[in-house]
């Protein structure tokens, strides 16, 4: 949903509109016009006529689109979406078709920045940054403890570049607390597939959205946060039921066969109802349920009082609504279950995350085509980060605390295992308390913007400027965290560097190297070689000498993991196959096997628990944190704005055309009734406050949220001013979606 710009010209919107849709002269429009008669890639423009085409997978969204890039002299002047690839089958988003525009943004960190004694930001060397970070990381380590010192990752580089920085941080330097911003967005869906099915383990395939005659979908708006999906939904030939269960009226929600628009933070509650019914009226698989799941009887039980009628006002959706959902799930052949961040950023989360599970299980949905509890993942790499991070798994998801596989991954990377820590880190919340007690004195951030992301961003930006040393390594050098900064290490971007990253559906991609870096940025990867190096640990990493060499060495830590990757011939095999999805082992490989495209988990219906058993769980619904009361009656929610925009648009804010497709300032989305009350009008300034912070954004009046309730998306700077910082107890991820606020006009 976009909003106008102000018209400030005085002129009448009428006649203002031809010249904003279109441009009848200028660069683009020059550029978009097409020969069909020449030579070359066919209904190209002149700007992306190429002399060679490859492939590489989108470096946005767990998506994974393959994109074919148009290359000039071995430079990346274009691209394409892939028709061939199958996850996107020739069809991209804005973002991706925006990809390489974004590299070239003046913003970019080119060189090494310090801070110096006035405030201000002065160019260094490489040798001279390098320097700096060993010996100021160091000296507070001998000051402070080794554990003084901590790291804060991210879903958006490579499994190679994610796989040597918690190696070289944990193993290397002795850092034990180091987490990611994927605790933002998936270690819900993470914690609950560790607990339900034995292991961190998605069992979809995208052609399950094709192979549906039911989909559900949960807390989520995949036509906005994930638009190709959708369109594999729209290929849909079996005239599927649609059900959103979201508080909003969605994108998703307006095309749904039905929309259970449910009061935020009752959707536990609800989803127990549907179990209670579907047990009810026998629409339960008895068989699967005794011979592949555990804890049947202690569900039962748990529902039972989850009627729908009990529900009905808890949840604001009829009895009769439930029912009818439940009975729809019960009796269709092939259900598909799909959960994003509406889940997945709540305080409880995990427990919300398997209760869908359990109503897969419970229905026998799972392992065929056309089924399955799906967690949707955010960013482009969130699952190589589960995997290969190091942060709160050890090394390819094995577990620090057993003697076991702490040998099993030294052996693999070659080390000692006493350079293994015998405990996990602290998760994201944890490090920003350590912060706060001044237990964590320096920090080293890549590719992240917490002082933008982080939930009660005022308390996140004082406690960045506690530290006595924090290091920031992007792509930009004027981040939000950037601006915290005591160093910034300038890094390469998507399309300047090479490696693999791992989509929702479990499938690892190549990324590859199509444009120079800007000025001396490096890859990720490098600048870990080259702190190694300074570090001392050189040694310790010289088996790690280009992303494909560390692939390998994941290889051998991945064997026996029901993640194994050992059967991957390498890069061209995974380039040539369109992506393969884990697991593919030796044996799988065997007799010259190819990788089928399109694999699921469970088709045996063996979990990954030594009894092969799913577990059923339950857990008892929790109130909310910071209900609407008095002084604060709205309830304020956040979320993705539109298809144009990215996270905190570090990079999508960066390209004309997507800025073109968004608003650019921040609005909130309120109901007609509440507005009218409040005498505030479409486009008008109003300030939003909580106990927390304020800020002033435009008033967008829809009927998309219900009276008592706002939306406001999350990539505005100020919009995380206003949220709570209370998180699931067993995922530690933060709920974005709930806290309530004071809306009145500015």
């Amino acid at each position: 949903m976009i909003q106008p710009t102000p018209n400030t010209s005085g002129k009448s919107p009428r006649s203002l509109l031809p010249k904003l849709l279109r441009k009848h002269d200028g660069k683009m429009t020059r550029e978009l016009l097409l020969h069909p008669g020449d030579h070359g890639l066919g209904m190209t423009h002149e700007s992306m006529q190429a002399d060679a085409t490859t492939t590489a997978v989108c470096g946005y969204c767990s998506t994974g689109c393959g994109l074919r890039l148009h290359l000039r002299d071995d430079e990346a002047v274009g691209l394409t979406p892939e028709t061939t690839y199958p996850v996107n089958l020739g069809m991209a988003c804005p973002k991706g078709w925006e990809a390489l525009r974004v590299l070239d943004s003046e913003d970019r960190a080119t060189e090494p920045l310090i801070r110096t004694s006035d405030g201000k930001f002065a160019l260094v060397s490489w040798d001279h940054a390098l320097r700096l970070f060993t010996t100021r990381m160091k000296g507070i380590q001998r000051q402070h403890g080794p554990d003084s010192v901590a790291f804060l990752s991210t879903g958006q580089i490579a499994c190679e570049e994610m796989a040597f920085l918690g190696a070289l941080a944990k193993f290397g330097m002795g850092i034990k607390h180091g987490d990611g911003n994927t605790r933002q967005c998936m270690a819900t869906a993470a914690t609950a597939y560790k607990e339900s099915f034995g292991f961190d383990s998605p069992p979809f395939t995208y052609d399950d959205f094709e192979q549906s005659d039911c989909m559900v979908f949960i807390g989520a708006n995949p036509c906005i946060g994930h638009p190709i999906m959708w369109e594999r939904v729209l290929r849909n030939q079996n005239n599927p039921e649609i059900i959103v269960i979201d508080p909003r009226r969605t994108e998703s929600a307006m095309s749904a066969t039905q929309h259970l628009q449910i009061r935020p933070k009752s959707d536990l509650a609800l989803l127990y109802a549907i179990t209670n019914h579907l047990i009810a009226c026998e629409c339960v698989d008895r068989k699967f349920i005794d011979q592949h799941t555990e804890g049947f009887e202690k569900l039962c039980e748990h529902v039972s009082g989850f009627t729908p009628d009990a529900v009905a006002p808890m949840t604001g959706i009829s009895a009769d609504a439930i029912r009818q959902t439940a009975e729809t799930i019960g009796r269709r052949k092939a259900v598909s279950l799909w959960w994003t961040m509406g889940v997945n950023q709540s305080y409880e989360g995990t427990r919300t995350a398997q209760a869908i599970i359990n109503i897969a299980l419970i229905t026998g949905n799972i392992g065929r085509p056309g089924t399955g509890a799906n967690s949707i993942t955010g960013q482009c790499n969130a699952m190589g980060s589960r995997l290969w991070s190091n942060t709160t798994n050890l090394f390819g998801h094995h577990d620090f605390k057993d003697s076991a596989d702490r040998e099993k991954v030294a052996c693999s990377l070659g080390i000692d295992p006493e350079c293994i820590p015998t405990e996990p880190s602290w998760s994201y919340d944890g490090i920003m308390d350590g912060i706060r007690r001044g237990d964590i004195r320096g920090l080293w951030v890549i590719a992240t913007n917490p002082a933008h992301s982080w939930i009660h961003q005022s308390e996140a930006r004082n406690l960045l400027d506690r530290l006595d040393f924090l290091v920031v390594q992007d792509m930009y050098h004027n981040t939000e965290t950037a601006r915290h900064a005591d160093l910034i290490l300038p890094a390469a971007g998507w399309g300047e560097k090479s490696g693999t990253i791992i989509n929702s559906e479990r499938r690892y991609g190549v990324l590859k190297k199509v444009r120079r870096a800007p000025g001396k940025a490096l890859a990720d990867f490098y600048i870990f070689r080259a702190l190694a190096s300074y570090w001392g640990v050189e040694e310790m990493f010289s088996e790690w000498s280009d992303p494909e060499s560390v692939f390998r060495i994941m290889q051998r830590a991945s064997e026996d993991q029901p993640c194994d990757i050992t059967g991957i011939e390498g890069y061209e095999q995974i380039d040539r196959c369109g992506g393969i999805q884990w697991p593919w082992t030796e044996a799988d490989a065997e007799g010259d096997f190819q990788p089928e495209q399109q694999r699921r988990l469970f088709a045996d219906g063996r979990f990954y628990h030594d009894d092969g058993r799913a577990r059923l769980v339950v857990d008892d619904v929790t109130p909310m944190p910071e209900a609407p009361d008095a002084e604060y009656p709205t309830l304020l929610m956040t979320g993705r704005g539109t298809v144009s925009q990215w996270h905190t648009q570090t990079r999508t804010s960066k390209s004309p055309v997507l800025r073109k497709l968004y608003p650019n300032e921040a609005y909130i989305e309120i109901n007609p009734k509440d507005a009218a009350a409040m005498e505030i009008a479409n486009g008008d300034q109003i300030r939003a406050q909580s106990r927390r912070g304020s800020l002033l954004a435009t008033a967008m009046v829809t009927p998309t949220v219900k009276p008592g309730h706002a939306f406001m998306p999350m990539h505005y700077e100020a919009t995380n001013q206003l949220t709570l910082g209370h998180f699931d107890p067993h995922s530690r991820q933060p709920s974005y979606k709930d806290c309530a606020v004071r809306i009145e006009r500015a």
